[in-house]
């Protein structure tokens, strides 16, 4: 059994939904903020995630970040070398989706150039006549940007689990593949030792 941790950064433009979203996740689905608050700094808050078809685990620290320009610079320390990113946009807020594209530029930019596992979220998917953001378009996007793609809607509680479940099961995947190329690396090494002593025999 391993048990893994994982920083998740969830950024997005304000009033999309992030803090509803995590709240929801981290509560089981106990809370929904019917109002309306905004996150003026970053909001951490933990939730071990069971790994399918294995005895592992990963937990995840979810740092809900503000979406106002206002606090970007004191995000800054607080985004360092994430693990995991969820971007999350409104469908009914075609700006909301626009703006992904920078908060994705501004996570990179905290990774040092590490391959992240990330997805992007389309929130409140109950407003069907509201949609401007298309689901082709969007899922488009974050194939191109190398991000998974999930719709979601947090007030009718639908698929509210699937970001996150997705992200845990991509990092422990990473994890299993450092984890294969380190065995990998030792088996040629301890291999590469015994050629030597029978050449030296």
């Amino acid at each position: 059994m391993v048990k893994l941790a994982a920083k998740c950064i969830v950024a997005g433009d304000p009033a999309v939904g992030k803090s509803a979203l995590v709240q929801m996740f981290c509560n089981d689905g106990a809370h929904f903020q019917k109002n309306y608050t905004l996150t003026t700094g970053v909001e951490l808050l933990v939730k071990t995630v069971p790994v399918p078809e294995t005895s592992d685990s990963v937990e995840l620290f979810i740092f809900d970040s503000a979406g106002m320009e206002l606090f970007s610079e004191m995000l800054d320390k607080l985004w360092e070398q994430p693990n995991a990113a969820c971007i999350v946009y409104d469908v009914t807020n075609e700006q909301s989706f626009n703006n992904c594209a920078k908060w994705l530029e501004k996570l990179r930019t905290q990774t040092s150039g590490v391959h992240i596992p990330g997805v992007l979220v389309g929130n409140k998917t109950d407003l069907i006549d509201r949609r401007v953001v298309e689901q082709k378009q969007a899922q488009e996007w974050a194939e191109t940007s190398g991000l998974e793609y999930c719709e979601i809607s947090v007030k009718e509680m639908e698929n509210y689990e699937v970001p996150f479940h997705i992200l845990a099961n991509s990092f422990h995947q990473l994890y299993k593949e450092k984890v294969e190329i380190f065995h990998s690396l030792v088996n040629w090494k301890t291999g590469a030792n015994q050629a030597t002593d029978i050449k030296d025999l």
